[in-house]
């Protein structure tokens, strides 16, 4: 495994401008359900899933670059952005199922998935319930690696949190927020490195609508005492995958030695810290981010699933843990078999 932190990389030459046309949302309906979504470029399909209450605009600034070399697909998942809000079921596994379906629906058969907090969380998703559908993962300040989580997302887990959302739409209530913000941001504090972007997210909940769709994604995942959903014991099932983890090393939603753990647990995997970055270490040094995705792409080839080696691998199960193991040989046996 293979960690850095710190230092820079030039941005890989690229071939063909985007239009602002193609950088517009589209829209596509799948299940009866209004699904959003910007695509761009040509190429290996790369898939940027964003976090919870915001929107594919999060890529906006980097889908450009990024088509340059690959086919760009950033949807805004159910429940977000201008994507419909119904009353619906707002689970990692949902989304990873709705990626797939979009996937599906638009002509493409595998892709890079490059997910952000909770899509971090809805792309380990994806890899696992749909490994032949993978190519690599690229995890950005990812949920679902341990229980801590920053408390204003434990409180609005809490019930009657809508009529604390409500209640930030109130007149006043913006100027305050931003003073908190801004004071956050005078004492240096680790949430203060992401004070913009979070004020972003209260602005994305505008009616009853959005905030209801807000707190069922909220609540599949997390809960009063932290995250609930976990994908550390499934993380050994990444052997072969190429793997690239992504973090700020002052992370105020999800914090640093979640990244630290995370890389333990999946074989292989590459981890990234960015120096003085927050929770969106994309935002924070676009430039590296960019380049980084750029290089770990192209140099590393797709994973190959191969049934024999998923077999073996659940056979012998999560490391360190008792139960049905089989022998280390199966896996290796299985991988001999998938390479001939």
């Amino acid at each position: 495994m293979e960690e850095v932190t710190g230092g820079h990389a030039r941005r890989a030459p690229g071939r063909r401008p985007v239009g602002e046309g193609e950088l517009r949302p589209r829209h596509r309906i799948v299940h009866g359900y209004r699904r959003a979504y910007r695509l761009a470029g040509q190429g290996p399909a790369l898939v940027l899933v964003h976090g919870i209450g915001d929107s594919s605009a999060t890529w906006a600034d980097l889908i450009p670059d990024l088509a340059r070399t690959h086919t760009v697909l950033a949807p805004d998942l159910l429940g977000h952005g201008a994507s419909d809000k119904p009353r619906a079921d707002y689970s990692v596994a949902a989304y990873a199922n709705g990626v797939r379906d979009l996937l599906t629906t638009l002509g493409i058969e595998s892709a890079t998935l490059v997910g952000h907090s909770l899509g971090g969380g809805v792309a380990m998703q994806f890899a696992y319930q749909f490994p032949e559908r993978t190519e690599r993962l690229i995890l950005v300040s990812a949920g679902g690696v341990g229980r801590e989580v920053n408390p204003v997302l434990r409180a609005a887990s809490l019930p009657g949190a809508h009529l604390m959302l409500a209640a930030l739409r109130l007149p006043g209530m913006r100027l305050n927020l931003g003073l908190f913000a801004r004071l956050m941001r005078l004492l240096d504090t680790d949430l203060g490195q992401d004070a913009a972007e979070l004020l972003t997210l209260v602005d994305a909940l505008p009616d009853a609508t959005s905030r209801s769709a807000f707190i069922r994604t909220l609540r599949a995942v997390v809960d009063w005492r932290g995250q609930a959903v976990t994908m550390l014991d499934r993380c050994y099932l990444t052997e072969g995958m190429p793997t690239l983890l992504i973090w700020g090393d002052r992370d105020g939603v999800v914090p640093v030695r979640h990244a630290h753990r995370a890389h333990e647990a999946m074989p292989g995997s590459r981890l990234e810290i960015f120096e003085g970055a927050g929770h969106f270490p994309f935002h924070t040094d676009p430039a590296r981010f960019l380049a980084l995705v750029e290089e770990f792409t192209g140099a590393t080839p797709a994973a190959e699933w191969s049934r024999d080696h998923w077999r073996a691998l659940l056979r012998a199960g999560r490391p360190g843990h008792s139960g049905n193991r089989a022998p280390d040989r199966d896996v290796r046996e299985a991988s001999e078999r998938s390479a001939t």
